[in-house]
C-alpha cells in the first residue's frame, strides 16, 4: 500500500479544492438519497463545496520529495491546549457513525494493517512549512473496515485534547491521507500527535488533527465543523 505526493511551492494548487461528493464511487455506488435528505445535505455543505468538487481529483497523487530533502527540525509544534497524556496500552481508536461495523482498535491493531510512508510538505496556515516523512496506515483502509454506508459524505475527527475537525470524505479517502504513527522513520513524538495523527498533502495543517481518538463517518455536517473552522477558517482548506 503506497502513497505519494508533494508540491514544491507554498502557493495553493487551486484557490478551492473539492469536497465530498466528487469521485465517491469507492463507497457511494449508484445509490441515491431521498430528495429531502439531499436538500438538507446541500444546506449543510460549505458554500464553496460545489466549486471545489469540480477541481479536486480525489485519486490524483502528488509527487514526493526525496529523503535528502526532509527537514528534521522544520515541523513546528503547535498545541491547541496542553499536550495530552495518553497510555498507549489503553489507547483505542474508535470508528463509528453511519457504519455497519463500528471499530475499537488498539495501536497493535492499527500497526497490523498494511503500512506505507510518504515524504510531503506540511503547510501551515500561519505561513511556514516543513518537508516531513510520515509513516502509518491509509485512512481509507481503516474506513473500509468500518463498512461505511452509501450515504456517507463527511468524516469527523476527535482528538484527546478536545480538538475536532471535519473533512469531505473524498479527501479522507485520498490515497495519500494517512493515520501516521511514524515521523522521519522514527516513532511519532508525543508533541507531534502520538500515538496517531492525520497526515496528508491535500489539506492545510490545521485540518491534520493530532492525538486522534475517534473517527465518525456521517452523511451531513453538523453546525460544528471544526475548532478553527467554527471561528471562520476555511472549511475545505485544500492545497
Amino acid at each position: 500500500m503506497s502513497l505519494i505526493r508533494v508540491s514544491r511551492g507554498l502557493t495553493r494548487r487551486q484557490f478551492f479544492q473539492v469536497s465530498g461528493f466528487a469521485g465517491l464511487s469507492f463507497f457511494l455506488g449508484g445509490c441515491g438519497a431521498p430528495l429531502f435528505e439531499d436538500l438538507v445535505g446541500k444546506v449543510s455543505e460549505p458554500l464553496n463545496q460545489k466549486v471545489e468538487a469540480l477541481l479536486f481529483n480525489p485519486q490524483k497523487l502528488v509527487p514526493e520529495f526525496l529523503p535528502s530533502e526532509v527537514e528534521p527540525e522544520g515541523l513546528i509544534v503547535n498545541t491547541f491546549r496542553n499536550t495530552p497524556v495518553i497510555d498507549e496500552q489503553k489507547y483505542r481508536l474508535i470508528v463509528d457513525g453511519e457504519v455497519d461495523n463500528p471499530l475499537s482498535l488498539s495501536m497493535a491493531d492499527v500497526r497490523a494493517l498494511s503500512s506505507t510512508s510518504m515524504i510531503i510538505r506540511h503547510v501551515c496556515v500561519e505561513g511556514w512549512a516543513a518537508i516531513v516523512q510520515w509513516g502509518g496506515v491509509r485512512l481509507r483502509d481503516v474506513v473500509a473496515l468500518a463498512q461505511p454506508r452509501a450515504n456517507v459524505r463527511y468524516v469527523y475527527f476527535k482528538s484527546a485534547d478536545g480538538y475536532y475537525s471535519s473533512w469531505d470524505i473524498a479527501s479522507g479517502l485520498h490515497p495519500q491521507t494517512l493515520l501516521a504513527y511514524q515521523k522521519n522513520g522514527e516513532p511519532l513524538p508525543v508533541d507531534n500527535g502520538a500515538p496517531l495523527r492525520l497526515a496528508s498533502p491535500v489539506k492545510l495543517g490545521y485540518k491534520q488533527s493530532k492525538w486522534v481518538t475517534q473517527i465518525t463517518l456521517v452523511s451531513h455536517l453538523s453546525l460544528f465543523k471544526g475548532y478553527w473552522e467554527d471561528q471562520g477558517y476555511e472549511w475545505f482548506a485544500g492545497l
